[in-house]
């Protein structure tokens, strides 16, 4: 998903007519941040992804999901893992998503393997 991103924030500029420079002076944003950004060789926080959404009217909600960033009510960088008994459990902002989804994976497989092992019981 955080393909889309960097391509998502790229189309909009573009279609605005804006370079790297006009969308950095919008924003407050270095404009090799944004380019770094628009390659995916970096991961934006909460603030910047809030920034180019609304320099970019993009939904900022939408520009979240696509930045990695999971709504959630509760915590910002929180997951629920169903069948642990509504524990949650975190990620600093520096996790790649791709690492987030793995660790997320990882514990639903040992959730359902325990619940399998102790079905008998």
């Amino acid at each position: 998903m955080i393909e889309e991103f960097g391509k998502t924030i790229k189309n909009a500029r573009l279609a605005k007519d804006l370079s790297l420079r006009d969308l950095a002076e919008l924003t407050g944003i270095d404009h090799s941040y944004i380019g770094r950004l628009e390659k995916n060789s970096s991961i934006p926080s909460r603030e910047t992804v809030a920034k180019l959404a609304k320099a970019l009217n993009i939904p900022e909600n939408e520009l979240m999901i696509k930045a990695g960033y999971v709504p959630n009510t509760r915590k910002e960088t929180s997951y629920t893992i169903t069948g642990t008994g509504d524990e949650d459990f975190g990620f600093d902002k520096d996790v790649p998503l791709e690492v987030r989804e793995k660790i997320r994976d990882y514990a639903e497989y040992l959730i359902k393997k325990h619940k399998e092992e102790n079905e008998g019981n």
